[in-house]
Protein backbone atom coordinates (compact mmCIF):
# COMPACT_ATOMS: atom_id res chain seq x y z
CA UNK A 1 0.00 0.00 0.00
CA UNK A 2 1.40 3.58 -0.88
CA UNK A 3 2.30 5.85 1.55
CA UNK A 4 -0.55 8.52 3.02
CA UNK A 5 0.09 11.83 1.32
CA UNK A 6 0.07 15.41 2.56
CA UNK A 7 -2.61 16.66 0.01
CA UNK A 8 -4.95 13.53 0.41
CA UNK A 9 -6.16 12.96 3.90
CA UNK A 10 -9.10 13.42 6.46
CA UNK A 11 -9.12 16.36 8.94
CA UNK A 12 -8.83 20.21 9.22
CA UNK A 13 -6.28 22.61 8.27
CA UNK A 14 -6.24 26.40 10.17
CA UNK A 15 -6.06 28.30 7.32
CA UNK A 16 -6.52 32.59 7.86
CA UNK A 17 -8.73 32.31 10.35
CA UNK A 18 -10.62 29.32 10.08
CA UNK A 19 -10.32 25.76 10.06
CA UNK A 20 -10.94 24.16 6.63
CA UNK A 21 -10.84 20.54 5.48
CA UNK A 22 -7.48 19.12 4.92
CA UNK A 23 -7.73 18.59 1.11
CA UNK A 24 -9.65 22.35 0.60
CA UNK A 25 -6.28 24.18 2.07
CA UNK A 26 -4.88 25.00 -1.18
CA UNK A 27 -2.70 27.99 -2.45
CA UNK A 28 -2.78 29.23 -6.59
CA UNK A 29 0.08 27.68 -7.96
CA UNK A 30 1.28 31.79 -8.66
CA UNK A 31 1.82 32.26 -5.40
CA UNK A 32 4.34 34.80 -4.64
CA UNK A 33 6.08 32.08 -1.97
CA UNK A 34 6.45 29.18 -3.98
CA UNK A 35 8.55 31.08 -6.78
CA UNK A 36 10.81 33.55 -4.61
CA UNK A 37 10.81 31.68 -1.20
CA UNK A 38 9.08 34.38 0.75
CA UNK A 39 7.72 32.38 3.69
CA UNK A 40 8.73 31.41 7.48
CA UNK A 41 7.34 28.73 9.29
CA UNK A 42 7.78 26.45 12.72
CA UNK A 43 8.09 22.99 13.71
CA UNK A 44 6.34 21.88 16.73
CA UNK A 45 6.04 19.12 18.29
CA UNK A 46 2.83 18.02 20.82
CA UNK A 47 2.43 15.89 23.73
CA UNK A 48 -0.07 14.63 25.87
CA UNK A 49 -2.57 17.17 23.63
CA UNK A 50 0.09 19.99 24.62
CA UNK A 51 2.55 21.77 22.39
CA UNK A 52 5.99 21.83 24.14
CA UNK A 53 7.20 25.75 23.73
CA UNK A 54 4.21 26.78 21.97
CA UNK A 55 4.91 30.88 22.48
CA UNK A 56 8.34 30.64 21.80
CA UNK A 57 7.95 29.09 18.84
CA UNK A 58 4.77 31.38 17.89
CA UNK A 59 6.97 34.37 18.78
CA UNK A 60 9.76 33.23 16.76
CA UNK A 61 6.94 32.67 13.76
CA UNK A 62 5.87 36.55 14.13
CA UNK A 63 9.99 37.43 14.42
CA UNK A 64 10.77 35.47 11.12
CA UNK A 65 8.07 37.04 9.33
CA UNK A 66 9.61 40.44 10.48
CA UNK A 67 12.77 39.46 9.24
CA UNK A 68 11.49 38.74 5.63
CA UNK A 69 9.51 42.20 5.58
CA UNK A 70 6.41 41.26 6.21
CA UNK A 71 3.93 41.12 9.05
CA UNK A 72 2.28 37.83 10.62
CA UNK A 73 -1.77 38.84 10.75
CA UNK A 74 -2.34 37.36 14.04
CA UNK A 75 -0.69 37.63 17.56
CA UNK A 76 1.17 35.20 19.25
CA UNK A 77 -1.87 34.62 21.34
CA UNK A 78 -3.72 33.93 18.30
CA UNK A 79 -1.61 31.97 16.78
CA UNK A 80 -1.80 29.83 20.09
CA UNK A 81 -5.40 29.46 19.97
CA UNK A 82 -5.21 28.62 16.81
CA UNK A 83 -2.49 26.09 17.09
CA UNK A 84 -5.04 24.35 20.54
CA UNK A 85 -7.98 24.58 17.45
CA UNK A 86 -6.75 22.27 15.35
CA UNK A 87 -5.12 19.86 17.44
CA UNK A 88 -8.13 19.34 18.77
CA UNK A 89 -10.21 19.34 15.66
CA UNK A 90 -7.77 16.58 14.58
CA UNK A 91 -7.87 14.36 17.58
CA UNK A 92 -3.97 14.54 18.01
CA UNK A 93 -2.51 13.90 21.55
CA UNK A 94 0.95 13.25 20.75
CA UNK A 95 2.00 14.78 17.19
CA UNK A 96 3.68 17.01 14.98
CA UNK A 97 2.68 20.76 13.90
CA UNK A 98 3.88 23.03 11.14
CA UNK A 99 2.54 26.67 10.95
CA UNK A 100 3.44 28.65 8.35
CA UNK A 101 2.89 32.08 6.90
CA UNK A 102 3.45 33.09 2.86
CA UNK A 103 3.44 35.90 0.70
CA UNK A 104 0.37 35.47 -1.69
CA UNK A 105 -0.63 35.68 -5.10
CA UNK A 106 -2.21 38.69 -5.42
CA UNK A 107 1.45 39.89 -7.08
CA UNK A 108 3.68 38.36 -9.33
CA UNK A 109 8.19 39.51 -9.33
CA UNK A 110 10.34 39.94 -7.12
CA UNK A 111 8.58 42.70 -5.60
CA UNK A 112 5.34 41.93 -4.19
CA UNK A 113 4.14 44.59 -1.56
CA UNK A 114 0.35 44.02 -2.13
CA UNK A 115 0.74 40.11 -1.75
CA UNK A 116 -1.69 39.66 1.24
CA UNK A 117 0.29 37.10 4.16
CA UNK A 118 -1.44 34.21 4.77
CA UNK A 119 -1.39 31.77 7.77
CA UNK A 120 -1.76 28.20 8.19
CA UNK A 121 -1.88 25.59 10.93
CA UNK A 122 -1.70 22.05 9.98
CA UNK A 123 -1.27 18.73 12.65
CA UNK A 124 -0.69 15.06 11.81
CA UNK A 125 0.59 11.68 14.04
CA UNK A 126 4.57 12.04 13.50
CA UNK A 127 6.28 9.22 14.27
CA UNK A 128 10.22 9.54 15.67
CA UNK A 129 12.37 11.46 13.10
CA UNK A 130 14.74 8.85 13.48
CA UNK A 131 14.03 4.84 13.97
CA UNK A 132 13.66 4.38 18.03
CA UNK A 133 16.59 1.51 16.92
CA UNK A 134 19.16 3.45 15.99
CA UNK A 135 18.52 6.27 17.99
CA UNK A 136 19.45 4.38 21.44
CA UNK A 137 22.78 2.97 19.09
CA UNK A 138 23.21 6.62 17.57
CA UNK A 139 22.95 7.73 14.06
CA UNK A 140 25.41 7.44 11.70
CA UNK A 141 26.33 11.03 9.79
CA UNK A 142 28.63 12.25 6.74
CA UNK A 143 29.85 15.63 6.02
CA UNK A 144 27.79 18.18 3.80
CA UNK A 145 29.37 19.61 1.00
CA UNK A 146 27.30 22.52 0.86
CA UNK A 147 27.75 25.16 3.82
CA UNK A 148 25.62 27.56 6.25
CA UNK A 149 26.23 31.35 3.91
CA UNK A 150 27.20 34.49 5.59
CA UNK A 151 24.99 36.15 7.60
CA UNK A 152 25.95 39.22 5.66
CA UNK A 153 24.18 37.45 2.51
CA UNK A 154 20.66 35.74 4.15
CA UNK A 155 18.26 36.66 6.95
CA UNK A 156 20.19 33.95 9.05
CA UNK A 157 18.24 34.14 12.55
CA UNK A 158 14.65 33.62 10.52
CA UNK A 159 13.17 29.94 10.09
CA UNK A 160 12.75 30.69 6.15
CA UNK A 161 11.66 28.41 4.11
CA UNK A 162 14.54 29.50 1.27
CA UNK A 163 16.94 28.27 3.79
CA UNK A 164 16.29 24.71 3.66
CA UNK A 165 17.43 24.44 0.40
CA UNK A 166 20.99 23.34 1.11
CA UNK A 167 19.61 21.32 3.59
CA UNK A 168 17.55 18.89 1.61
CA UNK A 169 20.15 18.57 -1.15
CA UNK A 170 23.04 17.87 1.92
CA UNK A 171 20.13 15.05 3.53
CA UNK A 172 19.09 13.35 0.49
CA UNK A 173 22.82 13.22 -0.78
CA UNK A 174 23.37 11.62 3.04
CA UNK A 175 20.60 9.01 2.91
CA UNK A 176 21.66 7.80 -0.58
CA UNK A 177 25.17 7.14 0.94
CA UNK A 178 23.33 4.92 3.78
CA UNK A 179 23.92 7.85 6.29
CA UNK A 180 20.81 9.00 8.38
CA UNK A 181 21.98 13.34 8.11
CA UNK A 182 24.99 15.45 7.54
CA UNK A 183 26.85 17.91 9.39
CA UNK A 184 27.18 21.03 7.62
CA UNK A 185 30.10 23.39 8.18
CA UNK A 186 29.73 27.71 7.91
CA UNK A 187 31.39 29.74 5.36
CA UNK A 188 34.33 30.01 7.33
CA UNK A 189 34.84 25.87 7.72
CA UNK A 190 33.66 25.78 11.20
CA UNK A 191 30.96 23.34 12.75
CA UNK A 192 27.54 24.18 12.54
CA UNK A 193 24.82 22.04 12.57
CA UNK A 194 23.34 19.29 11.09
CA UNK A 195 20.40 19.85 8.41
CA UNK A 196 17.16 20.00 10.80
CA UNK A 197 18.98 19.56 14.45
CA UNK A 198 21.69 21.55 16.30
CA UNK A 199 24.95 19.30 17.12
CA UNK A 200 26.30 18.98 20.94
CA UNK A 201 29.69 17.36 21.71
CA UNK A 202 31.12 15.77 24.98
CA UNK A 203 34.96 16.57 24.90
CA UNK A 204 36.97 16.10 28.69
CA UNK A 205 33.20 15.91 30.48
CA UNK A 206 32.24 19.65 29.14
CA UNK A 207 29.32 19.91 26.29
CA UNK A 208 30.56 22.36 23.74
CA UNK A 209 28.31 23.34 20.74
CA UNK A 210 28.72 26.03 18.07
CA UNK A 211 28.08 29.21 18.54
CA UNK A 212 24.92 30.13 16.58
CA UNK A 213 25.71 33.27 14.84
CA UNK A 214 24.89 31.89 11.89
CA UNK A 215 22.13 29.42 11.67
CA UNK A 216 18.70 29.10 13.80
CA UNK A 217 19.21 29.35 17.48
CA UNK A 218 17.17 26.11 18.21
CA UNK A 219 14.17 26.38 20.25
CA UNK A 220 15.51 22.55 21.98
CA UNK A 221 18.45 23.69 21.74
CA UNK A 222 18.40 26.50 24.35
CA UNK A 223 16.00 23.77 26.18
CA UNK A 224 18.69 21.41 26.14
CA UNK A 225 20.76 23.54 27.45
CA UNK A 226 18.92 24.80 30.16
CA UNK A 227 18.78 21.29 31.17
CA UNK A 228 22.05 20.60 31.46
CA UNK A 229 22.88 23.33 33.43
CA UNK A 230 20.72 22.22 35.80
CA UNK A 231 22.35 19.21 36.33
CA UNK A 232 25.80 21.50 36.46
CA UNK A 233 27.09 20.47 33.09
CA UNK A 234 29.01 22.90 31.52
CA UNK A 235 27.91 24.10 28.63
CA UNK A 236 30.51 26.14 26.07
CA UNK A 237 29.20 27.62 23.33
CA UNK A 238 31.94 29.01 21.14
CA UNK A 239 33.37 28.04 17.56
CA UNK A 240 34.30 25.18 16.66
CA UNK A 241 36.43 22.94 13.98
CA UNK A 242 35.92 20.13 12.60
CA UNK A 243 39.27 18.41 13.52
CA UNK A 244 37.92 19.42 17.47
CA UNK A 245 35.34 16.27 16.68
CA UNK A 246 38.47 14.19 17.24
CA UNK A 247 38.49 14.67 20.98
CA UNK A 248 35.21 14.27 21.47
CA UNK A 249 33.70 11.31 23.68
CA UNK A 250 29.83 11.61 22.99
CA UNK A 251 27.81 13.89 20.53
CA UNK A 252 23.98 14.60 19.74
CA UNK A 253 21.58 16.39 17.80
CA UNK A 254 18.89 18.35 19.26
CA UNK A 255 15.70 19.43 17.90
CA UNK A 256 11.88 19.88 17.54
CA UNK A 257 11.91 16.37 15.28
CA UNK A 258 14.73 15.23 16.61
CA UNK A 259 14.34 15.83 20.49
CA UNK A 260 17.75 14.78 21.58
CA UNK A 261 19.60 11.93 19.73
CA UNK A 262 23.02 10.12 19.87
CA UNK A 263 25.33 10.50 17.38
CA UNK A 264 27.75 7.16 16.61
CA UNK A 265 29.82 8.62 14.10
CA UNK A 266 30.40 12.11 11.83
CA UNK A 267 32.51 10.70 8.84
CA UNK A 268 35.31 8.91 10.45
CA UNK A 269 35.17 10.40 13.62
CA UNK A 270 33.54 7.95 16.31
CA UNK A 271 31.45 8.61 19.64
CA UNK A 272 29.75 6.95 22.17
CA UNK A 273 26.59 7.70 23.59
CA UNK A 274 27.26 7.89 27.32
CA UNK A 275 25.74 9.16 30.54
CA UNK A 276 25.64 12.86 29.66
CA UNK A 277 23.64 12.12 26.20
CA UNK A 278 21.35 9.70 27.99
CA UNK A 279 20.73 11.94 30.89
CA UNK A 280 19.87 14.87 28.66
CA UNK A 281 17.70 12.37 26.85
CA UNK A 282 15.77 11.42 29.89
CA UNK A 283 15.54 14.89 31.36
CA UNK A 284 14.21 16.51 28.05
CA UNK A 285 11.58 13.58 27.81
CA UNK A 286 10.68 14.24 31.11
CA UNK A 287 10.26 18.48 30.04
CA UNK A 288 8.11 17.76 27.54
CA UNK A 289 5.42 15.83 29.31
CA UNK A 290 5.76 17.92 32.20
Amino acid sequence: MAAQTFDDRDGWIWMNGKLVPWRDAKIHVLSHALHYASAVFEGERAYGGKVYKLREHNQRLIDSGKMLGFDVPYTVEQLDAATNEVLKANNIVDGYVRPIAWRGSEQMGVSCQASKINVAIATWEWPAYFSPEAKLKGIKLTMAKWRRPDPATIPAKAKATGLYMICTLSKHEAEAAGYADALMLDWRGQIAEATGANVFFVINGEIHTPKPDCFLDGITRRSVIDLAKKRQYKVVERAMLPDEMGKATECFLTGTAAEVTPVASIADYKFTPGAITKNLMEDYEKAVRA
